[in-house]
Protein backbone atom coordinates (compact mmCIF):
# COMPACT_ATOMS: atom_id res chain seq x y z
CA UNK A 1 0.00 0.00 0.00
CA UNK A 2 1.32 3.39 -0.80
CA UNK A 3 1.46 6.52 0.93
CA UNK A 4 -0.80 8.65 -0.64
CA UNK A 5 -3.61 5.27 -0.17
CA UNK A 6 -2.43 5.09 3.44
CA UNK A 7 -3.12 8.50 4.40
CA UNK A 8 -6.18 8.38 2.73
CA UNK A 9 -7.64 5.30 4.36
CA UNK A 10 -7.05 7.72 7.99
CA UNK A 11 -8.88 10.61 7.14
CA UNK A 12 -11.39 8.51 6.19
CA UNK A 13 -11.61 6.82 9.43
CA UNK A 14 -11.72 9.87 10.99
CA UNK A 15 -8.47 9.85 12.85
CA UNK A 16 -6.10 12.61 11.81
CA UNK A 17 -2.50 11.61 10.55
CA UNK A 18 0.62 11.86 13.07
CA UNK A 19 3.43 13.22 11.91
CA UNK A 20 5.32 10.00 12.16
CA UNK A 21 2.37 9.01 9.23
CA UNK A 22 3.28 11.66 6.83
CA UNK A 23 6.60 10.84 4.69
CA UNK A 24 9.67 13.49 4.88
CA UNK A 25 9.17 15.84 2.18
CA UNK A 26 11.93 14.59 -0.04
CA UNK A 27 14.37 10.96 0.06
CA UNK A 28 17.19 12.79 1.48
CA UNK A 29 15.30 13.53 4.96
CA UNK A 30 14.25 9.75 5.20
CA UNK A 31 18.06 8.74 4.50
CA UNK A 32 19.24 11.34 6.84
CA UNK A 33 16.91 9.72 9.66
CA UNK A 34 18.01 6.03 8.82
CA UNK A 35 21.09 6.99 9.18
CA UNK A 36 20.72 8.93 12.48
CA UNK A 37 18.84 6.18 14.02
CA UNK A 38 15.66 7.30 14.27
CA UNK A 39 12.46 4.90 13.96
CA UNK A 40 10.43 5.03 10.77
CA UNK A 41 6.82 3.85 10.70
CA UNK A 42 6.13 0.58 8.91
CA UNK A 43 4.34 2.34 6.19
CA UNK A 44 7.30 4.46 4.98
CA UNK A 45 9.82 1.63 5.36
CA UNK A 46 8.52 0.27 1.91
CA UNK A 47 8.66 3.59 0.00
CA UNK A 48 12.45 3.54 1.27
CA UNK A 49 13.25 0.64 -0.60
CA UNK A 50 11.19 1.05 -3.34
CA UNK A 51 11.82 4.34 -4.10
CA UNK A 52 15.36 4.66 -6.60
CA UNK A 53 17.69 7.36 -5.72
CA UNK A 54 17.68 10.48 -7.56
CA UNK A 55 20.51 9.85 -10.47
CA UNK A 56 23.50 12.11 -10.77
CA UNK A 57 23.72 14.54 -13.34
CA UNK A 58 26.17 12.61 -16.32
CA UNK A 59 28.67 14.54 -16.90
CA UNK A 60 28.57 15.54 -20.16
CA UNK A 61 25.31 17.73 -19.11
CA UNK A 62 26.10 21.29 -18.66
CA UNK A 63 25.78 22.78 -14.99
CA UNK A 64 23.94 25.91 -14.75
CA UNK A 65 23.37 28.43 -11.51
CA UNK A 66 20.56 30.55 -12.38
CA UNK A 67 21.36 34.17 -10.52
CA UNK A 68 18.52 35.35 -8.19
CA UNK A 69 18.44 38.56 -9.76
CA UNK A 70 17.08 37.29 -13.09
CA UNK A 71 20.21 37.22 -15.85
CA UNK A 72 20.04 34.47 -17.79
CA UNK A 73 22.18 31.27 -16.52
CA UNK A 74 25.89 31.53 -16.37
CA UNK A 75 27.90 28.29 -17.70
CA UNK A 76 29.79 27.10 -15.12
CA UNK A 77 33.13 25.32 -15.74
CA UNK A 78 33.09 21.38 -15.87
CA UNK A 79 31.05 20.90 -18.72
CA UNK A 80 33.15 19.20 -21.79
CA UNK A 81 31.89 22.60 -23.84
CA UNK A 82 32.24 25.01 -21.42
CA UNK A 83 32.60 28.77 -22.55
CA UNK A 84 35.11 30.88 -20.45
CA UNK A 85 33.42 34.75 -20.78
CA UNK A 86 36.16 37.31 -19.97
CA UNK A 87 34.89 40.43 -18.69
CA UNK A 88 36.67 43.60 -20.21
CA UNK A 89 35.87 44.83 -16.59
CA UNK A 90 35.04 48.49 -15.56
CA UNK A 91 36.21 51.94 -17.59
CA UNK A 92 39.85 52.88 -16.28
CA UNK A 93 40.07 56.21 -15.34
CA UNK A 94 41.33 57.58 -18.71
CA UNK A 95 38.63 55.98 -20.68
CA UNK A 96 35.33 56.94 -18.80
CA UNK A 97 33.13 56.82 -21.76
CA UNK A 98 34.38 53.15 -22.17
CA UNK A 99 30.94 51.53 -23.17
CA UNK A 100 30.46 54.34 -25.92
CA UNK A 101 33.53 54.54 -27.12
CA UNK A 102 33.27 50.38 -27.97
CA UNK A 103 30.10 50.99 -29.99
CA UNK A 104 31.59 53.70 -31.99
CA UNK A 105 34.44 51.68 -32.23
CA UNK A 106 32.48 48.25 -33.58
CA UNK A 107 30.24 50.92 -36.11
CA UNK A 108 33.55 52.67 -37.64
CA UNK A 109 34.69 49.00 -38.21
CA UNK A 110 31.25 47.89 -39.44
CA UNK A 111 31.22 50.98 -42.15
CA UNK A 112 35.33 50.35 -42.71
CA UNK A 113 34.32 46.55 -43.99
CA UNK A 114 31.59 47.50 -46.04
CA UNK A 115 32.53 51.12 -47.66
CA UNK A 116 35.95 52.06 -46.95
CA UNK A 117 38.08 49.48 -46.94
CA UNK A 118 36.64 48.74 -50.50
CA UNK A 119 36.97 51.97 -51.79
CA UNK A 120 40.64 52.25 -50.41
CA UNK A 121 41.31 49.37 -52.16
CA UNK A 122 39.86 50.12 -55.73
CA UNK A 123 41.68 53.54 -55.42
CA UNK A 124 44.75 51.74 -54.62
CA UNK A 125 44.40 49.44 -58.03
CA UNK A 126 43.00 51.82 -59.84
CA UNK A 127 45.43 54.56 -59.33
CA UNK A 128 49.32 54.16 -60.03
CA UNK A 129 51.63 54.18 -56.73
CA UNK A 130 53.72 57.36 -58.31
CA UNK A 131 50.78 59.19 -58.49
CA UNK A 132 49.13 58.31 -55.38
CA UNK A 133 52.68 58.88 -53.67
CA UNK A 134 53.03 62.63 -55.41
CA UNK A 135 49.30 63.50 -54.25
CA UNK A 136 50.29 62.62 -50.41
CA UNK A 137 53.98 64.22 -50.68
CA UNK A 138 52.28 67.55 -51.96
CA UNK A 139 49.54 67.14 -49.09
CA UNK A 140 52.42 66.76 -46.74
CA UNK A 141 53.86 69.92 -47.55
CA UNK A 142 51.15 71.77 -46.88
CA UNK A 143 51.39 70.95 -43.11
CA UNK A 144 54.99 72.19 -43.10
CA UNK A 145 53.98 75.73 -41.95
CA UNK A 146 52.07 74.60 -38.89
CA UNK A 147 55.23 72.42 -38.18
CA UNK A 148 56.99 75.10 -38.47
CA UNK A 149 55.17 76.99 -36.82
CA UNK A 150 54.93 75.37 -33.28
CA UNK A 151 58.23 74.78 -33.37
CA UNK A 152 58.80 78.13 -33.04
CA UNK A 153 55.76 78.05 -29.81
CA UNK A 154 58.23 75.49 -28.40
CA UNK A 155 61.77 76.94 -28.67
CA UNK A 156 63.10 74.85 -30.59
CA UNK A 157 64.51 77.49 -33.35
CA UNK A 158 67.41 75.15 -35.20
CA UNK A 159 63.93 72.44 -36.45
CA UNK A 160 61.95 75.65 -37.05
CA UNK A 161 64.35 76.84 -39.45
CA UNK A 162 64.76 73.11 -41.14
CA UNK A 163 61.06 72.97 -41.27
CA UNK A 164 61.04 76.28 -43.13
CA UNK A 165 63.89 75.02 -45.77
CA UNK A 166 62.06 71.91 -46.47
CA UNK A 167 58.98 73.59 -47.35
CA UNK A 168 60.80 76.15 -49.57
CA UNK A 169 62.98 73.46 -51.18
CA UNK A 170 59.99 71.06 -51.92
CA UNK A 171 57.99 73.77 -53.36
CA UNK A 172 60.27 74.87 -55.72
CA UNK A 173 62.57 71.87 -56.85
CA UNK A 174 59.82 69.53 -55.87
CA UNK A 175 57.04 70.97 -58.24
CA UNK A 176 54.81 72.07 -55.33
CA UNK A 177 55.80 69.12 -53.13
CA UNK A 178 54.73 66.37 -55.66
CA UNK A 179 58.45 65.44 -54.98
CA UNK A 180 60.10 64.78 -51.29
CA UNK A 181 63.23 66.56 -52.55
CA UNK A 182 64.34 68.34 -49.55
CA UNK A 183 64.73 64.59 -47.62
CA UNK A 184 67.83 63.20 -50.07
CA UNK A 185 71.10 64.65 -50.53
CA UNK A 186 72.63 66.75 -50.64
CA UNK A 187 69.38 68.69 -48.09
CA UNK A 188 69.09 65.32 -45.95
CA UNK A 189 66.37 66.96 -44.22
CA UNK A 190 63.73 64.23 -43.32
CA UNK A 191 59.89 65.25 -42.09
CA UNK A 192 58.88 65.96 -38.91
CA UNK A 193 54.99 66.11 -38.06
CA UNK A 194 54.24 68.90 -35.05
CA UNK A 195 50.90 70.14 -34.01
CA UNK A 196 49.31 71.93 -31.52
CA UNK A 197 48.24 68.89 -29.78
CA UNK A 198 52.04 68.81 -29.40
CA UNK A 199 52.46 72.01 -27.93
CA UNK A 200 50.00 71.82 -25.62
CA UNK A 201 51.17 68.12 -24.10
CA UNK A 202 54.88 70.27 -24.27
CA UNK A 203 53.87 72.77 -22.01
CA UNK A 204 52.28 69.91 -19.64
CA UNK A 205 48.11 70.14 -20.57
CA UNK A 206 47.14 66.25 -19.99
CA UNK A 207 45.35 64.03 -23.15
CA UNK A 208 42.22 64.14 -21.14
CA UNK A 209 39.43 61.64 -21.72
CA UNK A 210 40.11 58.85 -24.00
CA UNK A 211 37.59 58.90 -27.52
CA UNK A 212 36.81 56.82 -30.12
CA UNK A 213 35.33 58.82 -32.67
CA UNK A 214 33.72 58.14 -36.53
CA UNK A 215 35.98 60.44 -39.13
CA UNK A 216 38.97 61.09 -36.06
CA UNK A 217 39.32 57.42 -34.89
CA UNK A 218 41.59 57.01 -31.65
CA UNK A 219 41.99 60.56 -30.22
CA UNK A 220 41.99 62.27 -26.73
CA UNK A 221 40.48 65.81 -25.28
CA UNK A 222 43.71 67.59 -25.98
CA UNK A 223 44.44 66.10 -29.30
CA UNK A 224 40.93 66.92 -30.92
CA UNK A 225 41.75 70.90 -29.51
CA UNK A 226 44.99 70.84 -30.83
CA UNK A 227 44.09 68.81 -34.48
CA UNK A 228 40.92 71.56 -34.59
CA UNK A 229 43.48 74.42 -34.29
CA UNK A 230 46.19 72.96 -37.07
CA UNK A 231 42.96 72.48 -39.44
CA UNK A 232 42.36 76.06 -38.78
CA UNK A 233 46.33 77.64 -39.62
CA UNK A 234 45.86 77.61 -43.49
CA UNK A 235 42.22 79.06 -44.02
CA UNK A 236 42.57 81.74 -41.57
CA UNK A 237 46.19 82.85 -42.90
CA UNK A 238 46.17 82.42 -46.50
CA UNK A 239 42.32 82.07 -47.31
CA UNK A 240 41.31 80.88 -50.56
CA UNK A 241 41.51 78.10 -51.60
CA UNK A 242 41.88 76.45 -48.20
CA UNK A 243 38.55 78.18 -46.67
CA UNK A 244 36.80 76.66 -49.90
CA UNK A 245 34.84 73.22 -48.95
CA UNK A 246 35.96 72.42 -53.16
CA UNK A 247 39.38 71.93 -51.50
CA UNK A 248 38.85 70.85 -48.06
CA UNK A 249 36.41 67.30 -49.30
CA UNK A 250 38.66 66.02 -52.27
CA UNK A 251 41.80 66.98 -50.31
CA UNK A 252 40.20 65.06 -46.87
CA UNK A 253 38.71 62.29 -48.72
CA UNK A 254 42.69 61.40 -51.00
CA UNK A 255 44.15 61.72 -47.51
CA UNK A 256 42.00 59.74 -45.87
CA UNK A 257 41.89 56.89 -49.13
CA UNK A 258 45.71 56.90 -48.62
CA UNK A 259 46.20 56.51 -44.67
CA UNK A 260 43.71 53.47 -44.70
CA UNK A 261 46.05 51.86 -47.70
CA UNK A 262 48.76 52.35 -45.57
CA UNK A 263 46.65 50.89 -42.46
CA UNK A 264 45.42 47.88 -44.10
CA UNK A 265 47.43 45.06 -42.93
CA UNK A 266 47.58 46.58 -39.11
CA UNK A 267 43.85 46.34 -39.63
CA UNK A 268 43.54 43.19 -40.58
CA UNK A 269 46.05 41.96 -37.98
CA UNK A 270 43.79 43.63 -35.29
CA UNK A 271 40.52 41.56 -36.68
CA UNK A 272 42.33 38.56 -36.98
CA UNK A 273 44.70 38.33 -34.19
CA UNK A 274 43.74 40.79 -31.13
CA UNK A 275 41.53 39.31 -28.73
CA UNK A 276 39.98 42.97 -27.99
CA UNK A 277 41.48 44.69 -31.07
CA UNK A 278 39.53 48.30 -28.68
CA UNK A 279 41.78 47.54 -26.20
CA UNK A 280 44.89 47.60 -27.82
CA UNK A 281 43.63 49.95 -29.98
CA UNK A 282 43.47 52.49 -26.82
CA UNK A 283 46.55 50.98 -25.38
CA UNK A 284 49.06 52.07 -28.23
CA UNK A 285 47.71 54.92 -29.37
CA UNK A 286 47.92 56.55 -25.45
CA UNK A 287 51.11 55.32 -25.35
CA UNK A 288 52.28 56.45 -29.10
CA UNK A 289 51.03 59.95 -27.65
CA UNK A 290 53.16 59.93 -24.13
CA UNK A 291 56.37 58.95 -26.20
CA UNK A 292 56.25 62.03 -28.81
CA UNK A 293 55.38 64.40 -26.25
CA UNK A 294 58.46 62.70 -24.30
CA UNK A 295 60.45 63.17 -27.23
CA UNK A 296 59.63 66.73 -27.56
CA UNK A 297 60.61 67.44 -24.28
CA UNK A 298 64.06 66.31 -24.40
CA UNK A 299 63.18 62.66 -22.53
CA UNK A 300 64.42 59.15 -23.70
CA UNK A 301 60.98 57.43 -25.74
CA UNK A 302 60.22 54.58 -23.54
CA UNK A 303 59.11 51.23 -25.06
CA UNK A 304 55.57 50.45 -24.31
CA UNK A 305 54.47 47.74 -22.24
CA UNK A 306 52.93 44.77 -23.52
CA UNK A 307 48.95 44.91 -23.03
CA UNK A 308 47.74 42.49 -20.64
CA UNK A 309 47.32 38.97 -22.07
CA UNK A 310 44.12 37.99 -21.38
CA UNK A 311 42.73 41.28 -23.60
CA UNK A 312 44.97 41.37 -26.14
CA UNK A 313 45.92 37.86 -26.56
CA UNK A 314 49.95 39.33 -26.06
CA UNK A 315 52.13 37.33 -23.91
CA UNK A 316 53.75 39.73 -21.54
CA UNK A 317 57.22 37.75 -21.65
CA UNK A 318 56.72 38.30 -26.02
CA UNK A 319 59.26 41.32 -27.66
CA UNK A 320 57.12 44.69 -27.76
CA UNK A 321 57.51 46.06 -31.21
CA UNK A 322 57.47 50.34 -31.76
CA UNK A 323 53.54 51.09 -31.63
CA UNK A 324 51.70 50.61 -34.91
CA UNK A 325 49.64 52.63 -36.63
CA UNK A 326 46.08 52.69 -35.07
CA UNK A 327 42.68 52.13 -36.43
CA UNK A 328 41.40 55.06 -37.75
CA UNK A 329 43.47 57.77 -36.34
CA UNK A 330 43.62 60.32 -39.02
CA UNK A 331 46.66 61.17 -40.96
CA UNK A 332 47.88 64.24 -38.97
CA UNK A 333 48.74 61.64 -35.89
CA UNK A 334 49.31 58.53 -37.09
CA UNK A 335 52.81 56.51 -36.20
CA UNK A 336 55.29 58.02 -38.41
CA UNK A 337 58.59 56.85 -39.46
CA UNK A 338 61.21 56.50 -37.99
CA UNK A 339 62.67 59.86 -39.67
CA UNK A 340 59.31 61.54 -39.12
CA UNK A 341 58.89 61.45 -35.11
CA UNK A 342 59.41 64.55 -33.39
CA UNK A 343 63.60 64.64 -32.40
CA UNK A 344 64.29 65.26 -28.61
Amino acid sequence: MSISAAAALLLLSGTPPTAADVAPANPTEIQSQRLAGDPLPPLVVPTIEQTPSPSPLPSSSPVTSEPSSGEPPVEMPGAPNEIVVTARGDAPPGDPLQAINIESYRAVQAIDNALVGPIAMGYQSIVPEPVRDGVGNALRNLTEPVNFLNYLLQFKIGKAAETLGRFAINTTFGVGGLFDVAKKKPFNLPYRRNGFANTLGFYGVEPGPFFYLPLFGATTLRDMAGNGLDMLVLPTAIGKPFNRPAYAVPTTVVRALNDRIERDAEIERLQNESIDPYVEVRTLYLEMRRREIDALKGGVPSIPAAPPAETTGLSADAPVDPAPPVVGAPVDIATPPADDRPPP
